[in-house]
């Protein structure tokens, strides 16, 4: 449940993002990964997305985002805190969330409650680059990551 929550709330937060006239203005395309871990191999859940420089507008041609630019960080992710924040809200108002062992006291209101009014206040870490090569490394690299080896 939580893993979906932060693929589709990574995904939606593109689409509206791109989609506002201030921003891109055009309806571009994500690829969201999910990785479950950090570099020192503890559990540390994330989406890696892919997207393309650009989107189609209302009018059907294809709208370039600026050089070097695809959307605002900041905006990108005060959007997602939001909506990944409001869907796992909604999850625990629904009981679809379960809690184990350190975060077992999360199933009750209270402290689920501090736990996201905590998680509100932090200033989430979005992180966006141009590839460092072209697309089939690109594509190589999302290979090794959606592929079970040989």
């Amino acid at each position: 449940m939580v893993y979906d929550t932060l693929l589709k709330a990574a995904a939606e937060t593109i689409r509206l993002i791109g989609a506002d006239s201030k921003h891109l203005g055009a309806e571009t395309g994500v690829i969201a990964i999910l990785h479950t871990w950090g570099q020192t191999l503890t559990h540390h859940p994330h989406a890696h997305c892919l997207v393309p420089g650009g989107g189609i507008a209302p009018g059907g041609s294809w709208v370039h985002c600026r050089p070097g630019f695809f959307l605002s960080v900041r905006v990108l992710s005060r959007l997602y805190r939001r909506l990944f924040l409001e869907r796992l809200q909604a999850a625990f108002d629904n009981t679809k969330l379960q809690f184990f062992g350190h975060v077992a006291h999360l199933v009750e209101p209270a402290p689920f409650g501090r736990q996201l009014n905590a998680l509100r206040k932090l200033e989430w870490v979005l992180y966006a680059k141009r590839p460092f090569a072209g697309p089939e490394q690109v594509l190589a690299y999302l290979g090794r990551y959606t592929t079970p080896p040989p």
